[in-house]
């Protein structure tokens, strides 16, 4: 099963068997010079490699992507808490001290740091920095700019980024172009997130304040792409740096070939559908596979301007779905959001959606061998989850199965199960209302973007069967800046919901799902979960040098999650759909994480068809 999963970066039994080991073995006794670094045991790569495996050396340069967005911008800062930037920016203009390999579970290679050292406990991490690394304006990226970037960051950042900060014991320069980073917690990750925080320029922001930057005010980085022009709301260009330091760099050998990346701003998806039909948009990401079978016949298509990609992968399907807030006190009891979950009937909203083509998530890391296997825990995980038995929710330890809903509208049966559990919590029907033991409603805010027309056409299929349990449905639709402060200050019950999940899941599944970040402005933790168990599995799984605990410890996870209740989860795949313009290209090998970010459009070319 195993090198079935890996298959995209292993071609023959010998080289699956040298991945198992980089995924078990214990880090070495040394503290060696490393070219790079694996969450367990040795990167696959080795110091000599040409490219990434899933890049093409002699890719051409030049051309033009054009990506399409909803809503809009009010920043071009993607570090702080203030505005919202689009989230393409910190990938495509800012670099760190090394750079993933997305055919491995989670390693890094050098990038602004030439090599690694890391302690044998993994307590510190020591990077020296290349001697050529420089900033797009042509200036050196110095030791002063990597330790002002971690402290900065750290302080005055976006709220993801306080807690590596808070694991960090000290920041020390050890040499003209080298520093070491000692961490206060046992946490084998740590290293390895060292490695991936984005470094600025320091004399930029000196006598500025970092937080309160405008629209005008682009943090300077070092990577291939720039901002060349934006207006706020409609556009960013990033234009290629034809002086990047870095473009010779096996890491960097294939990659970044576009000339320029635009973003363009629409008003909802059906106009951007309409952009991309018109050529205006060039890529075009398709995530329902009824519209990939139905609403691709356009003759953009029919002549092969438009070519009709697929790119499997082997990543967890990670959640999608409509996520609960907890902290509101009529979705606190588990009860209450079964009984949303029941009033959900997948299979009728999968039929009319999708055509019921694409088969529900399970769990949050199905598709891999991380996911929970079905009926009660056993064995290690069961062992790991017992001393919380008197805490976890139902089914936890018994294991639990999403309900399944039928193909009538109607779906009485869960509807009567999804009544009797609201009773059961202390809600009544009153004049075809229902209420709590004080009379107040039940009212269901369900916040969306503006242009979101695939989430409200699902909403809109749900609130008829809420209305049949008394339940009232809200639903509000904001702009991008309002979406993104309500999200933050978590005013909302129900909101779409997305969490991309990993082969090696670490210190974001603390971001996630952590009690610590519950209630905190700005947190990942929307759900406002609050587990000591999930706490705890959290801990296992960052510690454990072991790979077999590894495994237990995230199907753990993966069932207090589940049996939490706090997402409503909808349709998967194991295939990406990009729909292109016909000059836009990409490798034949792809990566076992598909088309996530640090493949497109980074490993893409722009090659004119020839008369």
């Amino acid at each position: 099963m195993e090198c079935d999963y890996f298959r995209r970066y292993r071609r023959t039994a010998t080289a699956c068997a040298l991945v198992f080991l980089a995924l078990g073995a214990p880090v070495g006794a040394d503290s060696a010079t490393r070219h790079g670094i694996a969450m367990y045991g040795e990167p696959v790569l080795p110091p000599d490699f040409v490219s990434l495996p899933y890049a093409n050396p002699d890719a051409p340069s030049g051309g033009r992507l054009v990506e399409g967005a909803t809503g809009g911008f009010d920043s071009l800062n993607p570090f702080i808490l203030k505005g919202t930037a689009p989230w393409q920016l910190r990938f495509l203009a800012y670099e760190s001290l090394m750079a993933r390999n997305w055919d491995e579970p989670f390693s890094l290679y050098a990038l602004l740091a030439e090599s690694v050292v890391v302690a044998e406990d993994r307590s510190w991490v020591e990077f020296t920095l290349r001697s050529e690394a420089r900033f797009s304006d042509g200036s050196p990226v110095t030791v002063e700019d990597v330790i002002w970037s971690y402290e900065t960051l750290g302080s005055q950042g976006h709220p993801r980024y306080l807690g590596f900060a808070a694991q960090t014991e000290s920041i020390t320069r050890t040499g003209p172009r080298s520093l070491r980073i000692s961490f206060n917690t046992p946490d084998r990750e740590l290293a390895l997130i060292a490695g991936l925080r984005p470094i600025l320029q320091k004399s930029q922001w000196e006598g500025r304040d970092f937080t309160a930057s405008t629209i005008n005010d682009i943090p300077i980085g070092s990577a291939p792409y720039t901002v060349s022009g934006f207006e706020q709301g409609r556009y960013v260009t990033l234009t290629r740096n034809p002086d990047y330091w870095g473009r010779d760099l096996p890491i960097r050998r294939g990659t970044n070939n576009l000339d320029e990346i635009r973003i363009e701003y629409f008003g909802d998806q059906s106009v951007m559908f309409e952009a991309f039909k018109a050529g205006e948009v060039t890529v075009w990401r398709e995530t329902n596979a009824e519209d990939w079978q139905t609403r691709f016949g356009f003759d953009a298509v029919r002549r092969g301007d438009v070519i009709l990609s697929e790119i499997t992968h082997a990543r967890p399907t990670g959640m999608t779905g409509f996520v609960m807030n907890s902290a509101r006190p009529h979705l606190s009891d588990w009860r209450v959001r079964e009984a949303l979950l029941l009033a959900f009937n997948f299979t009728y909203i999968n039929g009319t959606i999708t055509g019921g083509r694409q088969p529900r998530i399970t769990s949050y890391f199905s598709n891999s061998e991380l996911g929970l296997r079905e009926g009660p825990a056993e064995g290690r995980v069961r062992d790991l989850l017992e001393p919380f038995a008197d805490s976890l929710p139902p089914g936890a330890l018994e294991g639990y199965t999403l309900p399944e809903g039928d193909a009538s509208e109607r779906n009485r049966a869960d509807l009567r199960r999804a009544a009797g559990l609201l009773q059961d919590a202390g809600w009544q029907v009153q004049d075809g209302r229902l209420v709590d033991r004080t009379g107040t409603p039940f009212t269901l805010d369900v916040l969306l973007r503006q242009g979101d027309r695939s989430n409200l056409a699902v909403i809109e299929i749900y609130r008829s069967a809420l209305e049949r349990l008394g339940i009232t449905t809200r639903i509000r639709a904001v702009d991008n800046a309002q979406y993104a402060q309500a999200e933050a200050a978590q005013d909302f019950d129900m909101m779409p919901f997305r969490r991309d999940l990993s082969l090696s899941p670490g210190n974001e599944q603390r971001l996630y799902w952590g009690s610590e970040g519950a209630g905190t402005p700005g947190t990942r933790n929307v759900m406002s979960m609050q587990m000591q168990a999930a706490d705890a599995m959290i801990e296992h799984l960052l510690n454990t040098d072991s790979r077999d605990e590894f495994i237990a410890a995230t199907r753990a996870l993966d069932r207090v999650l589940m049996a939490g209740r706090y997402v409503i989860p909808v349709w998967t795949t194991n295939v990406d759909r990009i729909a292109h313009a016909k000059q836009l290209k990409f490798p034949e090998n792809t990566p076992i994480y598909g088309d996530r970010i640090g493949w497109m459009p980074d490993v893409w070319w722009f090659e004119e068809q020839a008369e």
